[in-house]
């Protein structure tokens, strides 16, 4: 279905937009980064074709807690988020409504292997 051409001031716009697959990955690896409580420059992600939708995969480590901290005080697990499990089924779906709303592109899943972990300094894990 064909939307009408943008108008400003009483004159239509014609053409279109592309996001380039640079500014997607991009992004992708941003939103992702966030998630997981890590850098964007340790996270690595690839797009397929999803029967028309996008398909995102990513590769990642992950931020925990001290090991030290979880020994001494077992909640400090709850406090950074939960166990790595549901802190990555949780990422999925933000890093899918992130990058869906501000690309504006359908994505039909995000995949997403836990490759390590990060030690987290000081306060909780984002």
């Amino acid at each position: 279905m064909s939307s009408p051409a943008p108008v400003v001031r009483g004159q239509a716009l014609s053409g279109h937009n592309r996001i380039s697959t640079q500014a997607l990955t991009s992004l992708a690896k941003a939103a992702a980064a966030q998630a997981l409580g890590v850098d964007a420059q340790d996270v690595r992600a690839d797009w397929t074709d999803d029967d028309g939708l996008l398909a995102l995969s990513l590769v990642a480590p992950i931020s925990i807690p001290p090991l030290q901290s979880v020994v001494l005080d077992p909640a400090t697990v709850d406090a950074s988020g939960g166990p790595i499990w549901d802190r990555a089924v949780r990422a999925k779906a933000s890093i899918l409504a992130t990058v869906s709303e501000l690309s504006g592109s359908r994505l039909s899943r995000v995949d997403i292997r836990v490759s390590g972990a990060r030690i987290s300094t000081g306060g909780r894990v984002r």
